[in-house]
């Protein structure tokens, strides 16, 4: 059994100029994307695992009871190993965009400021999503292709 990786295609869809091949370019911008996003991610996650001051202050401000905070981490935990994993890597993104969703209603349930706290969440998505974009031409393949 041999490991897949990112530049290995994972279905066969249209036989499409963006679905041939990944330049090196993208592909390492994709996998630094992805890197930055499971870095800060998994930073985020590993605070509330360790129940850290500063995780349950900053979940207990936002309205949540501080017991909340492991729980969080856990589902942060599973989106991160499914993000990490290339053959789960769309189905850690899908879920981490539900968490991020979350995320947003939180801060504009609170009235947080929109850029600094409100969009946070759309920013992250946009390096998770931007990140299996350029690693991933059957990714590609699903909003360009000619063929429909």
């Amino acid at each position: 059994m041999t490991m897949m990786t990112d530049d290995q295609p994972h279905f066969q869809g249209p036989a499409t100029s963006s679905t041939r091949s990944t330049g090196r370019g993208a592909l390492w911008t994709g996998r630094v994307l992805s890197g930055v996003a499971l870095a800060a991610l998994g930073i985020d996650a590993s605070m509330k695992l360790l129940q850290l001051p500063e995780a349950l202050k900053g979940t207990v401000e936002l309205g949540y009871p501080a017991s909340a905070v492991f729980t969080l981490g856990v589902i942060q935990l599973v989106c991160w190993v499914l993000y990490a994993i290339p053959r789960t890597a769309v189905l850690g993104a899908i879920l981490w965009t539900g968490y991020f969703g979350g995320a947003v209603a939180t801060h504009l349930r609170v009235q947080n400021p929109l850029f600094t706290h409100v969009l946070s969440g759309v920013y992250v998505a946009l390096f998770i999503w931007g990140g299996l974009y350029l690693r991933r031409p059957q990714l590609r393949a699903l909003f360009f292709s000619k063929t429909r």
